[in-house]
């Protein structure tokens, strides 16, 4: 299976071949703030399983993790972190072409997760923003 994605503006595309190792929502407070959003998708292959076309933009997020992202406009697509996670590319699932082929196998860092995300579900729904039919 071949997975592909890419930035918002498509300076930046990937291909990933082969199986990924697994694929997470992650809570944990870092993810959120370099993402802007309450939760990110992260699905991880082999570093040998991915090419990137274009040049992402690099940022050391903490000592020896580096995020990567479209310096035009602005997408979050890789996290590497050799040290809890060698060999392996994390990629912000959410770029992906079809990201509903790839479901979640779990959540985690669940202790950093934001209370209101246990209402969510709760929450009225709208096809579409509300007034906008």
């Amino acid at each position: 299976m071949t997975m592909t994605g890419g930035c918002r503006c498509g300076a930046v595309r990937y291909e990933a071949a082969g199986e990924a190792e697994h694929h997470a929502i992650c809570h944990c407070a870092d993810c959120r703030r370099s993402a802007g959003a309450p939760m990110v998708g992260w699905i991880a292959f082999r570093e040998e399983q991915v090419t990137v076309n274009g040049s992402p933009t690099r940022h050391e997020s903490s000592p020896g993790v580096t995020r990567e992202f479209c310096g035009t406009c602005g997408t979050g697509l890789f996290y590497r972190n050799p040290a809890t996670l060698p060999g392996i590319v994390d990629v912000q699932s959410a770029t992906l072409d079809l990201p509903e082929a790839a479901p979640p196998g779990a959540e985690i860092m669940v202790r950093d997760r934001l209370p209101w995300m246990d209402s969510v579900g709760s929450l009225p729904r709208f096809a579409m923003y509300p007034g906008m039919d």
